[in-house]
């Protein structure tokens, strides 16, 4: 865990293998399991859902249609008017123009368990503990710890887990579950608890029999964890500070890995590579054969390529923490037995991945169907912010359609205006364009409309440009 001023780093790393990656901002911190007292600013009757306000920018969506009809200090989950004051956690985070999704159902996660507030009695344990005995073990303590009222979900790091490490957990979280009981007391909007803290966050996800160390840069940081009493003990991992001047992602070789996080290209051994694009309704991963083309029998050549493309989509899907509906375009293979086996190889590769992960199937056109549960914004997004000049579509209006474009406004401006005077701010590059050779549009633009135009190099990416009015005296 890189802590700085501004930015936290949390990487994942496996025998000097970077696997997963986070980047949180100050300013962009995520608020998934945080809970809010929210304001209902408005309500959508015919698409059961409103717009809560709490407090963070842009109002959260709440769809109540599938809550119970139960009173949240005197307001009715399953009806709400505006004005209400509703008690919500924060399910996913904002993403683009579309704010936080919230939910009435509240989870409270821990390292081994999941509390449940609204499922009293109902105890579900990780399909990933496959032995009975263990599964009937857990259940019977879960069962006689939880408090009335309550359910809970057994993680995988519950396996093993004692009695009173499972009660140590229960009495923690629900603790603060019943901190919640006055927040309809207190004017909306407001935190009520910040689950996400991205210290305590990391500490608790990434808590595993098979996780050997948590290295952190901040001391602070360090001596909470400390006193959490779930490290440096027998049979828990170790909490070791990181006190070097050789920075901390650059000492654990993950600076340069981390750097190549974003790159579009992926290549493969067999020399073939991956394309990513992320788009705004789903993730579109190209398998191509680039380098291992007309490398003995293509069948097989495919084949081996698509092999490798499934592990490595995978690595990449946890990686830069890809979600939603995520298309892979694998090359195409006429063996039907091969596509089961491609199909075969990419299930077990995603198994690996923390986030939930299910490969729907190849659609008729031969293209792989995957979707990943959405929990916070890709690494993409969290890394990168919108071009100015292109406004994030990675491509620019050709020259020759912004000098048309700049001409048509000039024009209608001296013509359909009071003002006789323009100047044209631009790119030199962009300004010689619209002048003309040898400045003949310039002048003829002049002579045709009666006006002054003055041309203004400036400082503004290429296809921007400023064209200021003004009335000559």
């Amino acid at each position: 865990m890189d802590i700085s001023a501004d930015l936290t780093r949390i990487a994942l790393a496996e025998d000097g293998e970077l696997k997963e990656l986070y980047y949180e901002s100050k300013r962009d911190e995520s608020l998934v399991g945080n809970i809010y007292a929210g304001r209902v600013a408005n309500v959508m009757p015919n698409l059961q859902a409103a717009f809560v306000d709490i407090g963070v920018g842009k109002n959260g969506y709440y769809y109540y249609g599938n809550a119970r009809a139960v009173s949240d200090g005197g307001r009715n989950l399953a009806k709400p008017k505006v004005g209400d004051t509703l008690i919500l956690q924060v399910e996913k985070d904002a993403v683009s123009s579309k704010g936080a999704v919230l939910s009435a159902n509240f989870s409270f996660p821990g390292k081994f368990l999941v509390l449940l507030p609204e499922d009293a009695g109902e105890i579900g344990v990780s399909r990933k503990i496959t032995d009975s005995a263990e599964r009937n073990r857990i259940r019977e303590i879960v069962a006689e710890l939880l408090p009335e009222g309550y359910g809970a979900i057994v993680r995988t790091n519950g396996a093993g887990k004692t009695r009173e490490e499972f009660e140590k957990e229960i009495m923690h979280l629900a603790a603060k579950a019943e901190k919640l009981k006055t927040g309809s007391f207190l004017k909306p909007p407001v935190l009520l608890l910040q689950e996400n803290h991205p210290v305590r966050r990391a500490a608790r996800d990434f808590y595993a029999p098979d996780v050997d160390e948590y290295v952190v840069n901040d001391k602070e940081a360090y001596e909470e964890l400390l006193e959490t009493g779930d490290f440096n003990g027998e049979n828990q991992p170790q909490l070791k500070l990181h006190t070097e001047k050789l920075p901390l992602f650059a000492a654990y070789y993950l600076e340069s890995q981390s750097e190549k996080a974003l790159d579009e290209h992926v290549w493969l051994k067999s020399g073939g590579f991956l394309v990513i694009e992320e788009t705004e309704a789903c993730v579109v991963i190209d398998v191509n054969t680039g380098k291992a083309a007309g490398k003995g029998d293509l069948q097989k050549t495919i084949l081996k390529t698509n092999l490798e493309a499934a592990e490595e989509a995978a690595k990449q899907m946890r990686l830069r923490n890809l979600s939603g509906i995520i298309i892979i375009d694998f090359i195409d293979m006429a063996d039907e037995n091969a596509q089961k086996e491609v199909t075969r190889h990419l299930e077990a590769a995603v198994k690996k991945d923390r986030i939930k992960t299910v490969v729907v199937g190849m659609t008729e056109l031969g293209l792989m169907q995957v979707t990943r549960k959405k929990t916070r914004p890709s690494l993409k997004r969290q890394m990168t912010t919108k071009c100015r000049a292109c406004e994030g579509t990675g491509r620019l209006p050709s020259l020759e359609w912004t000098v048309t474009k700049m001409r048509r406004e000039a024009e209608s401006i001296l013509a359909n205006t009071i003002y006789d005077k323009l100047i044209v701010k631009a790119d030199p590059r962009l300004l010689s364009a619209f002048a003309g050779q040898n400045d003949g549009y310039l002048l003829a633009l002049e002579k045709d409309f009666g006006g002054t135009v003055l041309l203004e190099n400036a400082e503004l990416g290429f296809g921007q440009y400023l064209i200021e009015k003004e009335k000559q005296k």
